[in-house]
């Protein structure tokens, strides 16, 4: 009887664990229009043709936004492409879509978002251990001149880096 190899059993095992995690789509825009102040995990509770969509990298998060309604966390504006091998019975690219998130957690923003000048905004979406998650940023947004202060210091940050590696080599 041949012998089975046990670190074959650990591999399967640590590859079941960290599973299929990938980053599917990212909101620049958001990233850039707002000042992300806390983040959230949350899943999306889709349907079998959506999350075949999202496997195939079909998302856009531009106008992707949260919303506490009765209770509930909904994703508004995210648009998941049709799946191509789709029937008939395909799915609404922009239907709002609910969010799996803890009970405190909904109450939680709900409040922070009832603050005057703040928001939901989806920042990424991904796939972890083959659910899809979404990531919530609690946002506040930027006035034009704090725009201008993020691309400058991103600017000043580039040049020191490139000075730096100058200066190794």
């Amino acid at each position: 009887m041949p012998r089975k190899n046990r670190n074959s059993k650990k591999k399967n095992k640590a590859a079941a664990a960290g599973g299929d995690n990938r980053q599917v789509a990212v909101n620049r825009k958001a990233l850039y229009d707002y000042e992300i102040l806390d983040r959230v995990e949350a899943g999306l509770v889709l349907t079998g043709t959506e999350i075949k969509s999202i496997r195939a990298g079909k998302v856009d998060l531009r106008d992707a936004y949260a919303r506490v309604q009765d209770g509930e966390l909904w994703l508004h504006g995210a648009h998941i492409a049709p799946y191509d091998s789709g029937s008939y019975m395909n799915h609404e690219p922009k239907r709002p879509r609910k969010l799996l998130v803890h009970r405190g957690e909904i109450n939680d923003l709900g409040a922070q978002t009832a603050e005057k000048g703040l928001t939901l905004a989806a920042l990424r979406l991904y796939l972890k251990n083959h659910h899809a998650k979404v990531e919530l940023g609690v946002a506040r947004g930027k006035r034009q001149y704090d725009k201008r202060r993020a691309i400058i210091d991103r600017e000043r940050e580039r040049q020191a880096r490139q000075a730096m590696k100058e200066w190794r080599e």
